[in-house]
């Protein structure tokens, strides 16, 4: 019945209300307008000065988007990624001065013997009919085992003195060495525009230790940003099966993997200790068990959803929603999830000039979303 009652109305509403579903939350009705279509797998996207957005696409192509929705040629320049499973090209961010310099930085895995191995770039967008990078420069090669395509990272933020921190991932069958500091994997880096190491890096001249290395112990970090209220910075990560987890980043503390977990192995058996708590160990500030599969994370700050002010939002595959956490001196407290109606991956999620929420989704005939008022 409720299957016969659906089709009829969506028999009954026209073309335009059926491409842009409206949906109940905390915030009153809201709309879902489809911004673009025909990407694949978008991963990332970044706004313009001009309110365009800049796209990254999964195999390994970057677009400029158009307020219209209109998909630039590829961009020309783009390195050769290793386009396999989770792996292929990533995060894509604006310098700080990118008015000026025109500069973007973004993270892909390159190819190397075994797998891919995540690389940083930086270069110089030019905006033209044909869009191209000029000075592309890799400025960071991951060091460590290469992934088969699992597990790979990656996502970049930029702190207000201009380094930068990337995440990268376990690789899935190396987890162990998320532990050791002599390598990037299961990490996240901090490293200047130029690819370096900052002085005060908390491992800095430290026998066998990487300097780039800001903090360790993570498994599959697909989130990360700066807490607007208090500039902490924050990550998310994948669990296994459950305890995926909400972090906030400290100078060289350890997140606990693989020796801890609030989840479990998909065998079933336990994860390390089978303990969720160990000395030592910085405990998340959110944990999601069952597993939600988080992807994409923004500190919501604008105008258009008064009601939202201050809230994280996290895009979640496995689920397929958008998961909204309120916070309350500086914490999470309390979940809602929506749009699991849509039934797509979110892989990304990001608060426009607009101060709408803009979101991508991840598959072969992948869509940017915004999320605005049904007034």
């Amino acid at each position: 019945m409720r299957f016969a009652s659906a089709l009829i109305l969506a028999l009954l509403v026209s073309p335009a209300q059926a491409a842009d579903p409206t949906f109940n939350t905390s915030a009153g009705p809201v709309r879902v307008e489809t911004v673009a279509r025909g990407l694949d797998h978008p991963w990332s996207l970044a706004f313009l000065p001009d309110g365009r957005m800049l796209v990254t696409e999964r195999p390994g192509r970057m677009r400029i988007v158009s307020r219209d929705g209109a998909l630039s040629r590829p961009v020309e320049g783009v390195p050769t990624v290793f386009a396999r499973s989770q792996a292929g090209l990533m995060d894509v961010i604006l310098a700080r001065d990118f008015a000026q310099s025109g500069t973007i930085f973004f993270c892909y895995a390159e190819p190397v013997a075994g797998g891919g191995r995540i690389a940083v770039a930086r270069a110089r967008l030019e905006q033209s009919d044909t869009p191209r990078l000029t000075g592309v420069t890799p400025i960071f090669h991951q060091k460590g085992s290469p992934s088969s395509g699992l597990n790979i990272g990656c996502r970049m933020a930029q702190a207000p003195d201009g380094n930068l921190f990337v995440t990268l991932g376990d690789h899935f069958a190396p987890k162990e060495d998320a532990q050791t500091l002599d390598n990037h994997i299961g990490k996240i880096v901090r490293i200047t525009p130029d690819g370096k190491a900052p002085a005060d890096n908390p491992f800095v001249g430290k026998p066998n230790a990487l300097p780039e290395i800001w903090a360790y112990g993570l498994r599959n970090p697909q989130g990360l940003g700066f807490d607007p209220a208090g500039g902490q910075l924050w990550e998310q990560e994948h669990g296994p099966m459950g305890g995926d987890e909400i972090n906030v980043m400290a100078k060289g503390a350890n997140y606990g993997w693989p020796a801890v977990s609030f989840g479990r192995n998909y065998d079933g058996t336990p994860v390390g200790t089978g303990k969720a708590h160990m000395e030592g160990v910085t405990d998340p500030v959110w944990h999601w068990t069952p597993s939600i599969a988080p992807s994409g994370m923004a500190f919501y700050t604008g105008d258009l959803f008064p009601a939202w002010k201050g809230s994280l939002f996290n895009g979640a595959l496995k689920f397929q929603l958008l998961s909204r956490l309120e916070m309350k001196n500086g914490k999470p407290v309390k979940e809602e999830r929506m749009l699991q109606e849509l039934g797509e991956r979110i892989r990304d999620v990001r608060q426009g000039p607009d101060g709408a929420l803009y979101l991508t989704t991840d598959n072969s005939a992948g869509r940017i979303l915004r999320l605005v008022p049904a007034k």
